[in-house]
């Protein structure tokens, strides 16, 4: 180690931090029984093998227990390494300092200096508190001939034991590997190597590792045969992308399942654990799943059903009642009192879902049913009919012959005397496809108690004034054995009996539709396939690296979210288990999806050239012809994705300006290879993955990634409470089929048909269940970072890439202007529909948090 000699001068310096008392969720989860979720839990606690207790605030941060020794990045030590400062304490706080974000801490630290120490450009940092805290910042001011230097950090520091090297942190400057200044060279190395970690043991809360492992600690064999599950990952049969490694020990009746833990391990700094955001909705989401559902079940177990839709309006009209039970579990959990609101009354109210908030019965129309597939919820699914009948890409010695049963005579009733040919050569023919995803699951779901339903496909034929009007839908049940199915075509009809059943088919795809899309659309294609890139990027991009830089907004809290979804979402006897259709197949339904699943194809113009949506057309923006021309989520995406695209395209050239920059970046070619044959190992070795050898799969790739993060997870996230909250407009499960001729609930269709339609859709509970949680996951958080935005201005020192993420951001201002105009244009029918609800959920901003259904994060936060 080198000290300074010269110390007649000193730079100052201020460091920011929030320290961990500023995270104490008390306020939000603190109970005096039972431990519901204890005064912030693991989270929060601290490294309990080196301390015993929390103590430490900002006043003890005064008594030397912050050392920091700058790095030099150009003058070396004898091995030619970057020389090594004295170490040196933090001082005075400066609890008034202008600009600090809330609860922010600062303080003074002054550095002796002179010209043979050179210009710093790292720092380690040595925490000898007994709790951790939240390092924001450290800028150096006055540095002879060179100004100020930013250090942006957000980053957990654990007491010194924790860590084998001292934690270092790099300047904001932009480094390729090969220019990367020698003196730095090792630090770079090492702190890649410190985030690999050897692949071994268990992960402690303050490690700083990041690895892959399979998805099997779903389940828990050794509490029930009955939540044993299947490993994803790692097989042909089951393939799924990686999530983060946590070396738990294994279940005694599976040494292949881990033991799953309420409290499971992610690389700290993946939870950054501001204020109200992740961990408050967190907490919310535990509280509900563990303690506060199954006293829901028990409470009205006896009374699962709602008789009337003025019943099911009222838990945002009037209330439901809660016995008194239910209430006394309820109160001591102050999380829970912005999502369970009973007002000191007896009484839990839900925000009425904007489905309804203008029209109350519109979501019935069959206009809205087709309106909801461009611009609902899960507007990435339908497709453009090119071959009729429907065919089936299942293995037809596995299935048998699977091709619809729908004919010519059953569409052309409804085709305005166009024939199928036309409809089908004029791009006039769409469907929403269910059939393939749910057959071969279909018996083992129709076995279940509670589970009854079809597999579905609905043809729909485009108007002339660009509305899609349903046809007929197909209902299928496999034969037993598995041999072909048994298809029922129902065909619109509005009096009767018939219609209560064509308002019932309609019923069946939409739970076909809410099952894909929470398992697929949104589980799958955004959560499960990003961690991987979250993983591989920590693993070899140094945070020196131009393209760490570029992606890191983009993956925020996304590790923390995916781990609370295996620990309560997805996993055996979850929320999903228990309130959406294919019960306890439904993860592994999102395996047999993810085999087909292609990286190139989320990128959103190939995405609507492969459903037949677009096609080619250099004449129009973007060089695709949209078949549906008001097409909300196509014509709003495209243009952020062009956005996105050309942000990425003015960042990475100011980086790599040829092939050879691309080819020769060593971290960069280690980063993609290990997300592909790692990360993504069980599809490593399909064709479509890019090389990255060019500037432009470069731009390409990481284009992708973002839209995936930002855009496509906002699309199918935030309107899930808007349109699903309203139970009968997106049931997630149906619980009997279609009645026989005769029966009593045959009779039932005309003389009840809300009854009938109540009977058959999700129960009380479950409805109760589905509302609990989606409310929590359409919520924005009160810090939430959005597309354009940063949250810290100093993320680069690069002027070119400030300059272009300036672009960017008046970019995505110009777009949300002509969003807002689009949605004011009363000759788009699909924009706002018979329920008169603006399609708002790609605005890129949004300035309040809750219940938005507007906005575009960063990341996939929640």
């Amino acid at each position: 180690m080198f000290g300074i000699l010269n110390r007649g001068h000193k730079i100052k310096g201020t460091v920011v931090v929030m320290t961990k008392n500023v995270f104490d969720f008390n306020e939000f989860v603190s109970t005096t029984r039972g431990g519901i979720v204890g005064a912030a839990g693991g989270l929060f606690g601290a490294a309990t093998d080196i301390v015993g207790g929390i103590v430490d605030g900002a006043t003890a941060i005064f008594s030397r227990n912050i050392a920091i020794q700058l790095i030099s990045a150009t003058k070396t030590d004898g091995l030619g390494n970057g020389k090594v400062g004295k170490q040196t304490f933090l001082e005075k706080h400066l609890p008034s300092l202008p600009n600090l974000g809330d609860r922010q801490d600062a303080f003074n630290v002054y550095f002796e200096w002179d010209e043979n120490f050179g210009i710093p450009e790292a720092f380690y940092i040595k925490n000898f508190m007994q709790s951790e805290f939240f390092l924001v910042s450290l800028t150096l001011e006055d540095i002879p001939n060179h100004g100020t230097i930013h250090f942006v950090c957000n980053s957990w520091v654990y007491n010194a034991k924790c860590y084998k090297r001292d934690r270092i942190f790099f300047v904001n400057k932009t480094y390729l590997p090969n220019e990367t200044p020698t003196s730095l060279v090792k630090y770079r190395k090492e702190e890649l190597e410190n985030l690999r970690g050897d692949g071994t043991g268990e992960r402690k809360e303050y490690d700083r590792i990041y690895d892959y492992a399979v998805y099997n600690d779903l389940g828990n064999p050794d509490k029930n045969k009955n939540l044993a599950r299947t490993t994803l990952g790692g097989s042909s049969d089951f393939p799924y992308p990686r999530r983060g490694r946590t070396g738990r020990k294994s279940t005694r009746k599976d040494p292949k399942c881990e033991i799953p833990t309420s409290d499971t391990y992610i690389p700290r700094d993946e939870n950054f654990g501001h204020l109200k955001s992740g961990d408050f909705l967190t907490y919310a989401i535990k509280s509900l799943t563990q303690n506060v559902l199954p006293t829901f079940q028990s409470a009205f177990g006896f009374n699962n059903e709602f008789d009337t839709f003025e019943d099911v309006r009222g838990l945002f009209e009037g209330g439901l009642y809660l016995p008194t039970d239910v209430i006394s579990k309820i109160s001591p959990i102050p999380v829970l009192k912005e999502i369970l609101r009973t007002d000191g009354e007896q009484v839990l109210k839900f925000p009425p879902p904007q489905v309804i908030r203008v029209t109350k019965s519109a979501w019935m129309t069959d206009e809205e049913f087709g309106r909801e597939m461009l611009a609902g919820v899960n507007p990435c699914l339908v497709q453009r009919l090119q071959e009729f009948p429907p065919k089936s890409k299942l293995d037809v010695t596995v299935y048998g012959d699977q091709t619809s049963t729908m004919t010519k005579e059953h569409l052309e009733i409804n085709l305005g005397g166009l024939t199928v040919e036309q409809a089908l050569h004029g791009n006039r023919l769409f469907i929403l496809d269910h059939h393939d995803a749910f057959i071969p699951y279909l018996e083992r779901i129709n076995d279940l108690p509670t589970a009854k339903c079809y597999a579905t496909r609905t043809i729909l034929f485009l108007k002339d004034d660009n509305t899609l009007k349903p046809l007929a839908i197909e209902l299928s049940l496999p034969n037993p054995g598995g041999n072909g199915v048994n298809s029922r075509v129902i065909l619109p009809a509005d009096r009767g009996a018939e219609s209560t059943i064509w308002l019932l088919a309609k019923a069946y795809v939409v739970v076909n539709d809410s099952c894909y899309h929470q398992l697929i659309s949104h589980w799958l294609n955004t959560h499960a396939v990003m961690e991987p890139f979250v993983i591989a990027t920590n693993r070899h991009l140094s945070v020196l690296h131009p393209i760490y830089k570029l992606l890191l907004p983009h993956y925020r809290d996304t590790m923390n979210i995916n781990a609370l979804a295996r620990q309560s979402l997805i996993n055996a006897g979850g929320v999903i288990e228990r309130s959406f259709l294919p019960g306890e197949f439904a993860v592994e339904i999102s395996s047999a999806v993810y085999k087909s699943w292609v990286f190139t194809d989320q990128a959103l113009p190939a995405d609507l050239i492969k459903r037949g949506m677009a096609v080619e057309d250099p004449s129009s923006p973007y060089g695709l012809r949209l078949v549906v021309e008001d097409y909300p989520y196509a014509v709003d995406g495209l243009e952020i994705w062009d956005t996105i695209q050309t942000w990425v395209k003015d960042y990475v050239s100011l980086y790599y300006p040829t092939n050879d920059a691309v080819k020769k970046d060593t971290e960069l070619q280690a980063w993609w290879k290990e997300a592909v044959e790692k990360g993504h190992g069980d599809l490593k070795d399909k064709p479509w993955w890019p090389k990255l050898n060019t500037p432009q799969d470069l731009i390409h790739t990481c284009s992708i990634i973002i839209w995936i993060a930002s855009a496509l997870h906002a699309a199918v996230n935030f309107g899930q409470y808007p349109y699903g909250g309203f139970i009968l407009n997106r049931p997630t499960i149906t619980r009997r089929l279609l009645p026989e001729p005769g029966t009593k609930e045959y009779h039932e269709l005309t003389s009840n048909y809300q009854k009938a339609y109540l009977r058959t859709i999700t129960g009380k509970v479950e409805a109760i269940v589905d509302l609990s949680v989606i409310e929590i996951l359409s919520r924005h958080a009160s810090d939430e970072v959005y597309l354009g935005q940063r949250d810290n201005p100093n993320w680069t020192n690069d002027i070119k890439a400030l300059q272009a993420f300036k672009r960017f951001g008046k970019k995505l201002k110009e777009i949300e202007d002509k969003i807002m105009k689009r949605n004011k244009d009363s000759s788009l029918r699909n924009r706002n529909g018979p329920v008169q609800m603006p399609y708002t959920v790609l605005l890129p901003t949004c300035e309040d948090e809750g219940l938005t259904f507007r906005g575009i994060p960063n990341s996939i936060s929640i």
